[in-house]
């Protein structure tokens, strides 16, 4: 077997899918949602389901056969924001999403490229408190906004 970017790819979306089917059923449902036609569970059996099939597509049928090229990639960067992300996971509690999350997106723009202060500020926060305000808001999901330190 020709083990090319196509195949690669195929291989890990299969291992993916085939993961997140088995941890979507770990999900909870309610007495009453044991019959019902939509549940929390339906949309991740959905996703995995055609994950599945796509990832067998790519294996059956033939497609490049580049080899994958490892070499010329920033792998430095892609640890980097590894790092970040770990992070990220590990302040969201203890320092609330807006802080956190602006904090995040600001060092990740940075480590892109993007150098002006303003600009980062500009797009990181607004986005953050516009997606915090939807999120509570509009679809009363309740996301802790601040430290415990800073609360009223």
């Amino acid at each position: 077997m020709l083990f090319s970017k196509d195949r690669i790819g195929g291989i890990l979306l299969l291992a993916f899918c085939i993961t997140y089917g088995i941890l979507s059923q770990n999900i909870t449902l309610l007495p009453i949602q044991a019959k019902a036609a939509f549940t929390a569970r339906t949309m991740p059996e959905v996703l995995m389901v055609l994950g599945i099939g796509l990832s067998l597509l790519v294996l059956i049928f033939p497609g490049s056969h580049d080899r994958p090229q490892l070499a010329g990639f920033n792998w430095g960067k892609a640890v980097l924001f590894l790092v970040l992300m770990s992070a990220y996971g590990l302040t969201i509690r203890p320092f609330g999403f807006l802080i956190s999350t602006s904090l995040f997106l600001i060092l990740g723009f940075a480590m892109l490229g993007e150098r002006s202060v303003t600009k980062l500020l500009l797009v990181s926060v607004p986005l953050v408190v516009c997606f915090w305000l939807l999120m509570t808001q509009g679809l009363d999901v309740f996301i802790e906004p601040l430290p415990w330190f800073l609360k009223g």
